[in-house]
């Protein structure tokens, strides 16, 4: 599947698929051609993935074929096994978690599934998690902290679920409750934005000792959608709400709300999941290492100060 500015480069891999089917079918020496296809194909993915604009990004962090938490559970651990349950109210599918073992150590991975064909989608929420999900990553965290575990969080959501109910059981709550715990949990936190990364719903596991962005991901306090329905009540301006939100990787970084960005395969995560696992288990051991140099003390001080530092405003007398 291709987006809409990935259009050129559909037109050229459609061509190179039928000169190779003419060689098979053939005995025309198509080779020199197909090399020579073959070439500007790369030149030119480097060239429109090397400039996407902000809006475009967001396009492919919402790629249908892009990994999801489950995905990446499935191409990083050796062994997982689900957790379920918040112990209240309900198991929220929009929220999964569980123990799995990385490089040979056992981390808690909590993360949103959005699902991908329409079944899926409702029964996971489309990754929007009620207070019965930030109530079970929660728990599962104070479960990692009491077996002494790291913790690995995958974000990837569209914000939390703004529903009735939601709100009855107490939606924000269960999100400060959840910002407030992490800030103190004793063990090593690592989080890491694999698509969407909106508002609350994506900070509601986001507080962490390392925050780290996918390279085709964003992070904002709203989409830019619901940012141009709010300034000009209409979506037709999200392009201009997405430069103006700064929500890209790069903005994250340059404004020290995360401390990386890790890369990802030429044209995104979905186009070599393999690599993309690799890159990500090698990410996560090399952290944890540097993480576990420092006492628990330690950790939730500079876990503390990093995020007291965000927004503050010094005035002059």
């Amino acid at each position: 599947m291709y987006l809409d500015f990935e259009k050129p480069i559909a037109d050229l891999e459609t061509n190179l698929a039928e000169m190779k089917q003419v060689a098979s079918e053939s005995e025309v020496d198509v080779s020199s051609a197909v090399k020579a296809l073959e070439t500007k194909i790369k030149s030119l993915k480097k060239d429109i993935y090397g400039n996407l604009t902000r809006w475009q990004r967001v396009q492919l962090s919402r790629h249908p074929e892009r990994p999801y938490t489950l995905d990446y559970i499935a191409g990083i651990t050796d062994t997982f096994v689900e957790l379920h349950g918040d112990r209240c109210v309900k198991d929220d599918l929009a929220m999964v978690g569980g123990f799995g073992e990385i490089n040979g150590e056992s981390f808690m991975i909590i993360g949103q599934q959005k699902g991908r064909k329409t079944k899926e989608r409702q029964v996971r929420n489309f990754g929007m998690a009620n207070p019965d999900g930030y109530r079970k990553a929660l728990r599962l965290m104070k479960l990692a902290e009491k077996f002494n575990r790291p913790i690995l969080t995958l974000i990837d959501t569209p914000g939390a679920y703004p529903g009735l109910e939601a709100e009855e059981r107490g939606q924000g709550e269960a999100i400060a409750r959840n910002l407030k715990e992490m800030f103190m949990l004793k063990v090593p936190v690592i989080c890491i934005i694999i698509g969407e990364g909106a508002s609350g719903g994506a900070l509601g596991i986001a507080i962490g000792d390392k925050v780290m962005m996918l390279e085709n991901t964003w992070y904002s306090v709203i989409s830019p959608e619901s940012c141009s329905s709010i300034l000009f009540r209409s979506w037709d301006y999200k392009e201009q709400a997405a430069e103006a939100l700064r929500l890209t990787a790069e903005d994250m970084l340059k404004n020290k709300l995360i401390d990386d960005i890790i890369k990802e395969p030429l044209g995104g995560a979905h186009q070599d999941t393999e690599w993309m696992y690799t890159k990500m288990k090698k990410v996560i051991g090399e952290t944890l290492a540097k993480l576990n140099q420092l006492s628990p003390a330690e950790r939730i001080s500079q876990r503390i100060d990093k995020f007291s530092a965000m927004g503050v405003v010094e005035e002059n007398a």
